[in-house]
């Protein structure tokens, strides 16, 4: 059975390339696209339960526009779902990725000048001008400025999973969130496994099974290894500590891991399902 998550096909269209593999009314080549929007939800079906948040910039192949609605793919991990089609903008070619858990675009250099956007953690953007210290980049405003500092190339990654993991400490927990102003537990892993050119779905049922290497529960924890729960994923920053966006507390947070393994399974919630490394 097809995973709706994976499978850009909802019956009346389908993915050119899945033809003869399910079944649709059409089957088309989709069209690019890109989230214009600081954050745009991505839900299971029209007005329906959202399933995750695509950020400013995710490209997209968009299949479908219905009474307001894209049917899509996004290309960073193959997630299909519906969004408010007002959030598409037209696809660009980006060069840089923002590195700071959130930043913003200003119309002019200096601090007390008001903020014409807002951008999250992994936004990619076009950058026009490169300066010592402010980038000129394209907005729907047309252009405007971002702390330089707060910027990265596309081909330079941010190597360290636990490093990014790290700077959303303290951002609240937010079922299906991806940005610093709410993040889940699975989103929080993508997020990092992204910045390091790590492939990553959204899901932590499906990164359970496509992330890294499976370990034996009973090697040591190393830095940047994954244990996952049934329905939770959490990133070793040491072999004590873990890093974690948590309904605990509804927030993100260092917890030691022989502690959250412990609540944990005092919860109701079973024990470590699955000890997997991101590099050896």
């Amino acid at each position: 059975m097809n995973d709706r998550r994976s499978t850009p096909a909802n019956g009346r269209v389908a993915a050119a390339h899945l033809q003869g593999k399910v079944k649709a009314d059409r089957f088309v080549t989709g069209e690019a696209a890109q989230i214009g929007r600081f954050v745009a939800h991505l839900h299971s079906a029209p007005n329906g339960p959202v399933d995750r948040q695509l950020l400013f910039g995710d490209l997209l192949d968009i299949y479908e526009q219905r009474d307001g609605w894209a049917f899509l793919q996004a290309r960073k991990d193959g997630y299909c779902g519906y969004l408010r089609a007002a959030a598409l903008a037209p696809a660009t070619d980006a060069t840089h990725a923002v590195q700071t858990r959130q930043t913003h675009i200003y119309p002019e250099a200096g601090f007390k000048a008001r903020p014409l956007a807002r951008l999250p953690f992994n936004a990619q953007i076009t950058v026009i001008d490169d300066a010592e210290d402010w980038a000129r980049v394209a907005c729907p405003a047309g252009t405007g400025l971002v702390p330089t500092d707060h910027l990265r190339p596309l081909s330079d990654p941010l190597r360290d999973p636990a490093a990014t993991a790290a700077l959303f400490l303290g951002t609240p927990y937010l079922w299906a969130g991806n940005t610093g102003d709410g993040i889940d537990c699975s989103g929080l892993v993508q997020a990092a496994c992204l910045a390091a050119h790590i492939p990553c779905p959204g899901d932590s049922d499906q990164q359970v099974g496509s992330l890294g290497t499976a370990i034996d529960p009973y090697q040591p924890i190393q830095r940047n290894d994954l244990l996952f729960w049934k329905g939770h994923v959490a990133l070793a920053e040491t072999p004590e500590i873990l890093i974690h966006a948590t309904a605990h507390g509804m927030i993100t947070k260092r917890e030691p891991i022989l502690q959250a393994i412990a609540r944990i399974a005092s919860a109701g919630d079973g024990p470590v399902t699955a000890h997997r490394r991101l590099f050896f």
